[in-house]
């Protein structure tokens, strides 16, 4: 991350202020229960400040606040009213008769999404700008891709870790640092004009955005979150090919060639090959092995689908109002290097 992000409330402000000081007790305000935990700027902010320190660290930060207990309590408070609206708005699925059923039922799970098509309206008619905003959403995870799942290697064993590393050694490039999904990433945004460094865009980015990945962070950093983080890695693989083609067809549909598309392009190949080993190894592989995270699986993958769908209804019901759907619009370069791009491919 480039720099601290700017505070979106209370919570924030307390939590930032305190964090450019020297380790202290963190004396934060007391959470009130906001309307929308799942969207709201100010607690999905504090939790992805509070998270990031166990990734890549914040700038300006002492390293010993990653485990300083005041700020550990705030984040337990902080993902306790996440927990809470997750709970309320996913419901607990029923456990299967048989784990052997684990790809079927997550399978149903995404069939049974009612969210928009965010991929359908990249593929067919977003504008380049609109395109470049969804790539900057996409950052917030894409830039550090398969990190808070590799939070469950030391928590499985067997079948499942295998399944598990199988998958993430992909996701790392088989070796090659060129071949790194982030990296693959990173380079799409350095082809559209976007800044690829990591935690560029954290301003411009909204709570409903912030909460897919608070999500996986929360899933991999708990112990008792191992079938939840599983299920979201299992449904992640197994619905991410076609979009992802879809993904690609929108940026060649607008002029873009093979360093932008690479991504994307990259993950038809990828997933539809980790689809089987994540359904039926990982996820199916753990249900046989510990029976009672069956429904903490699903239920992770339940997750997955009504986040992602919150954030295609922010999305697409912001573009459908002709306004940017992030909090602050891109800088005018990048506006201007789109259309510039735009107007390239409607002349050839």
């Amino acid at each position: 991350m480039l720099a601290l992000p700017q505070p979106r409330g209370e919570i924030s402000a307390a939590l930032l202020s305190a964090l450019v000081q020297p380790v202290h007790p963190l004396q934060a305000p007391p959470l009130a229960a906001p309307a929308d935990p799942l969207s709201d700027q100010d607690l999905q902010l504090a939790l992805y400040c509070c998270y990031e320190l166990h990734y890549r660290g914040l700038p300006g930060v002492a390293h010993e606040w990653e485990w300083e207990p005041t700020l550990l309590a705030l984040r337990r408070d902080l993902e306790a009213a996440f927990e809470a609206a997750l709970a309320a708005a996913v419901a607990q699925p029923s456990a299967l008769d048989a784990p052997e059923e684990m790809d079927l039922a997550l399978r149903a799970i995404a069939e049974a999404d009612d969210g928009p098509s965010l991929s359908r309206y990249i593929e067919r008619q977003a504008t380049a700008e609109q395109l470049l905003e969804f790539v900057t959403h996409r950052s917030a995870y894409q830039l550090k891709e398969a990190d808070p799942h590799s939070w469950a290697l030391p928590r499985l064993h067997g079948e499942p870790k295998a399944a598990l590393v199988q998958i993430q050694v992909d996701e790392y490039g088989n070796g090659d640092a060129g071949r790194i999904h982030a990296q693959l990433f990173a380079d799409a945004m350095d082809e559209l004009g976007l800044d690829a460094r990591y935690g560029a865009y954290i301003d411009h980015l909204p709570g409903v955005t912030l909460a897919t990945v608070n999500l996986m962070s929360l899933f991999g950093l708990h112990r008792r979150w191992r079938g939840a983080i599983v299920g979201h890695l299992a449904l992640f693989e197994m619905e991410s090919s076609i979009p992802n083609r879809r993904y690609g067809d929108g940026l060649r549909r607008l002029g873009y060639g093979d360093r932008a598309t690479g991504f994307f392009d990259e993950h038809v190949t990828a997933d539809a090959v980790h689809e089987n080993i994540a359904a039926v190894d990982l996820a199916g592989g753990l249900a046989r092995q510990q029976p009672e995270l069956e429904r903490d699986i699903l239920w992770g993958a339940a997750t997955l689908v009504a986040l992602d769908a919150n954030l295609a209804r922010h999305v697409l019901g912001a573009w459908e109002e002709g306004v940017s759907s992030l909090r602050l619009r891109l800088p005018p370069g990048v506006r201007e290097h789109a259309a510039s791009g735009e107007r390239s491919a409607a002349a050839s």
